[in-house]
């Protein structure tokens, strides 16, 4: 009799939790980069961010969008690209700025000379605008032609998920070859292992594609990584040589 009297309380309870946990899905992504964002504006120095976290970001999120069509996952993941698209773009914008800005007598790239060893390291933010949208437009188009094949379905959506996994390598490996985490927002990281265990836990519990859990946990594994670099440059920190000091404007992968 008690359990039925509490019934019109669990109910709307259970609708709240709900909804928390299809807003944290949607917006717990982006909230990492509003640290390293801060960072970057307050030093007027992008350094210490890989770019290339956006571009795997971008792809990733476009993807998944696609996949969509395909194979109908739930809301919060659709609108968690859409906004983390939006993100990667402002962030993107942010870097450029701040790049171009402390670059001195430095030629001009852009993304219309299809110069591969330039890719990804233009001048001007609508270079990186105009990729994204060619980029979203092959792979649209490819989609459209494939879309009534479920092996295609199904590969589309694993690359998604795969990619997304990847979003941590380009900075692990910036700082393995820097042999520093110095410039890289320890609170960001720190964020993406909590917001990928989190979305792990999320997509395990409400049946989503296996795609989605397998690369959930390879995330999680890419996090700690990241953090074990942190931990070990700071109890064993490299001497800077002579000769080793970069300009401003140098490129970080």
């Amino acid at each position: 009799m008690e359990a039925e009297g509490l019934g019109w309380l669990l109910v709307p309870l259970h609708q709240l939790v709900a909804w928390g946990a299809a807003g944290a899905i949607v917006f717990g992504g982006v909230v990492p980069y509003v640290p390293q964002y801060r960072d970057i504006r307050r030093t007027q120095n992008a350094e210490g961010f890989s770019t290339y976290v956006c571009l795997v970001l971008l792809v990733a999120n476009i993807l998944r969008i696609l996949f969509w069509f395909g194979r109908h996952f739930e809301s919060p993941l659709l609108w968690q690209s859409v906004v983390m698209i939006s993100t990667m773009l402002l962030m993107l914008k942010l870097c450029t700025e701040v790049r171009v800005a402390n670059e001195l007598n430095v030629r001009r790239r852009f993304f219309a000379d299809f110069d591969p060893h330039h890719f990804w390291h233009w001048s001007s933010f609508a270079d990186y605008v105009q990729c994204v949208l060619a980029f979203a437009g092959v792979a649209g188009y490819i989609t459209y032609l494939s879309i009534n094949s479920a092996l295609f379905v199904e590969t589309l959506g694993f690359l998604a998920v795969l990619t997304e996994a990847m979003l941590g390598v380009p900075q692990l490996y910036r700082n393995h070859r820097h042999q520093s985490t110095e410039g890289m927002s320890i609170k960001m990281v720190l964020m993406w292992m909590s917001g990928d265990t989190f979305k792990t836990a999320y997509f395990l519990l409400n049946g989503a594609p296996l795609q989605f859990s397998v690369c959930g946990l390879l995330q999680v594994l890419v996090d700690l990584a990241i953090l074990g670099q942190a931990y070990a440059f700071a109890r064993h920190p490299q001497k800077p040589a002579p000769h080793a000091v970069h300009p401003p404007g140098a490129k970080a992968l």
